[in-house]
């Protein structure tokens, strides 16, 4: 176990100098690494860097990453970016992925997005067999609901969505 973390602290210190060069295809490549640990700091990183140019690899996280706790930050991150391209992906994690870890993180996901193309989708997650996805899509259309009638502050209506 020290050894994994040595390795891990070593490479955070790597990280650290490419975050600061902002080497997006550096973190990219991290995305395949064999640490969950480092996958996971990778997956927040590109998120920080910001563009929605990293929807794509935040994305394929989201879907094919093995660990749930990965796909959970994946889907966690794609809401914060608030890009509508993070949709798709997060309406097919909120309804398929295996995880009801992952499936609630899509779900207010989708409502910190907050687009009314979401709503089926939310809708749908209504039946979800665990309650917490059932409570996060109660939680994401509301906020779909509040964003659509009432809000005039849109940083608000982000910071209530989940």
């Amino acid at each position: 176990m020290q050894a994994v973390t040595d390795d891990r602290l070593a490479l955070f210190a790597e990280m650290e100098s490419k975050y600061e060069q902002k080497d997006t295809e550096y973190f990219v490549s991290l995305l395949d690494h064999p640490d969950y640990v480092v996958r996971t700091r990778a997956t927040c990183i590109l998120v920080d860097f910001g563009g929605e140019d990293k929807v794509r690899y935040i994305a394929k996280v989201l879907k094919n990453d093995e660990n749930e706790l990965v796909r959970h930050e994946a889907a966690f991150s794609l809401g914060q970016m608030c890009y509508s391209s993070a949709i798709p992906p997060l309406t097919d994690a909120t309804l398929n992925d295996p995880s009801m870890f992952v499936r609630h993180e899509a779900a207010i996901a989708l409502g910190v997005v907050g687009s009314t193309e979401a709503k089926e989708t939310l809708e749908k997650a209504l039946n979800d067999p665990d309650k917490p996805v059932v409570e996060s899509a109660i939680v994401a259309l509301s906020n779909i609901q509040f964003m659509e009638k009432l809000s005039k502050n849109e940083k608000f209506a982000k910071l209530t969505g989940g």
